[in-house]
């Protein structure tokens, strides 16, 4: 659940080996677990943020994108480790999705994760937007 933080918090983040790593400012500590195909098998707990919330630190050289299905999601891996920490969203294109599990320190109890039915896309997208 929530820790029911106010103020903005900026965090910091990356993947497992470190090339990659990214600064975000989080304005509302809510993220979905989504139950979809690929998001059930990355663990991805998205915390969905305006482009100029999110500033890429360093390893955009080092960055594979992989599309599917409609091809609109980017989604970010580092080419060293293969971790997901952020990526490009179907839901929000103008926006980054960040894995909040690839923030540094233990802050996922920071946020409040509510479930959402990505199984059923179509049929929930609204919740998201």
């Amino acid at each position: 659940m929530t820790a029911n933080i106010k103020e903005p918090v900026t965090y910091e983040g990356g993947c497992h080996c470190g090339a990659v790593r990214f600064r975000v400012v989080v304005d509302t500590h809510k993220a979905d677990d989504c139950n979809c195909s690929i998001c059930r098998k990355k663990g991805f707990l998205h915390l969905i943020v305006p482009r100029d919330k999110f500033t890429l630190l360093q390893g955009e050289d080092l960055l594979t994108t992989y599309r599917f299905n409609t091809g609109v999601a980017q989604h970010k891996f580092c080419s060293v480790c293969g971790i997901h920490s952020f990526y490009i969203p179907r839901s929000h294109p103008d926006s980054i999705d960040v894995n909040i599990r690839c923030l540094d320190g233990d802050v996922v109890s920071n946020f409040e994760i509510v479930p959402f039915d990505g199984t059923n896309w179509e049929e929930n997208i609204y919740k998201l937007r």
